[in-house]
């Protein structure tokens, strides 16, 4: 007996309530912007500048205690967090230390280092200094700017690529449907405050490459249909299209969410960030590619290709 995710045939009218979804989607995208104005980003080490001390102990880590004995150097703000993973055994206790550079310096001194170091031997002997990390803020500054054009480029490139094998209204829902991906997945991180840094640029990139394949799966078919029905109503031939792609559109989403879920728990603390962004963008990424890019090329109408009789013209990969 096969697993099926959905029905074989399906006529459920995903367009009833358009109006309602892109409500819903304008809402959260305010939303998620809103919280990148006013709360901002919670900048990993790439984009801030500083050093990143990763310790391990034996003994149960108190960051109460460990604050305490860094908070007489004067670095100002040390964020001190321990860290949880299913895979650490009950002997083993992480913690990271997080030192912002200094205004007047590129990154913190080795002296600097070695100094939070001996202050956390001081309360810990056990303590072991796993990983030490430091980037300059010249160099950050650079990083947000090169992970701005890259991403900025990757939906331009988008935007190229769907008008040349569709249409402009084509072109314009796959683009927003990507500008909401992001513009939530990036609202979400600002909202609960996870570290944003490189690796989750990463996430960004192939959350758009994602939405982008399952959107152009449903465009492909609605360009079919719109030849092959051409009597029928847009509505009808966009309910028609998602509906014949359905079970591969859930299929692929729940195949690659059992993937994702797995790594977010098992997959330990230095890849989780990464993990969340691509759990996140694949749940966006699915709803958008039926409720915002279908949902705007319903909006905004299409021209209807009278020129080929063929009924199959069309399905072919340009």
């Amino acid at each position: 007996m096969r697993l099926k995710l959905v029905p074989s045939e399906t006529n459920w009218d995903f367009f009833r309530l358009w109006k309602i979804w892109l409500g819903i989607s304008a809402f959260m995208m305010v939303v998620a912007f809103a919280s990148f104005v006013l709360q901002g980003l919670n900048y990993g080490i790439d984009f801030r500048g500083g050093t990143t001390i990763r310790t391990q102990s034996t003994d149960p880590i108190d960051v109460g205690v460990y604050r305490a004995a860094v908070a007489e150097l004067g670095l100002g703000d040390i964020i001190i967090s321990e860290v949880f993973d299913p895979s650490f055994g009950p002997d083993q206790h992480v913690a990271m230390i997080r030192i912002q550079a200094q205004d007047d310096q590129e990154a913190v001194s080795a002296e600097v280092i070695q100094t939070v170091e001996n202050a956390l031997v001081s309360v810990s002997p056990n303590i072991k200094f796993v990983s030490v990390e430091s980037v300059g803020p010249k160099v950050s500054g650079e990083l947000i700017q090169t992970a701005v054009i890259a991403v900025v480029a990757a939906i331009a490139a988008v935007l190229f690529y769907i008008w040349l094998r569709f249409e402009w209204q084509f072109a314009l829902g796959a683009v927003v449907a990507l500008v909401h991906d992001v513009l939530l997945t990036i609202g979400i991180f600002s909202e609960l405050q996870i570290k944003f840094d490189l690796a989750i640029i990463a996430a960004l990139l192939t959350i758009v490459g994602y939405s982008l394949n399952d959107t152009v799966v449903v465009f492909d078919r609605v360009r079919e249909n719109l030849r092959k029905y051409k009597t029928k109503p847009l509505s009808e031939v966009l309910n028609l299209s998602i509906n014949e792609t359905l079970s591969r559109t859930m299929m692929t989403s729940v195949t690659t969410l059992i993937a994702l879920i797995t790594l977010l728990i098992l997959g330990g603390d230095v890849i989780r960030g990464f993990v969340f962004a691509m759990t996140w963008g694949v749940i966006v990424g699915t709803y958008s590619s039926v409720f915002v890019a279908s949902t705007i090329l319903l909006w905004l109408g299409v021209k209807r290709d009278w020129s080929k009789q063929n009924a199959e013209a069309g399905t072919q990969s340009s």
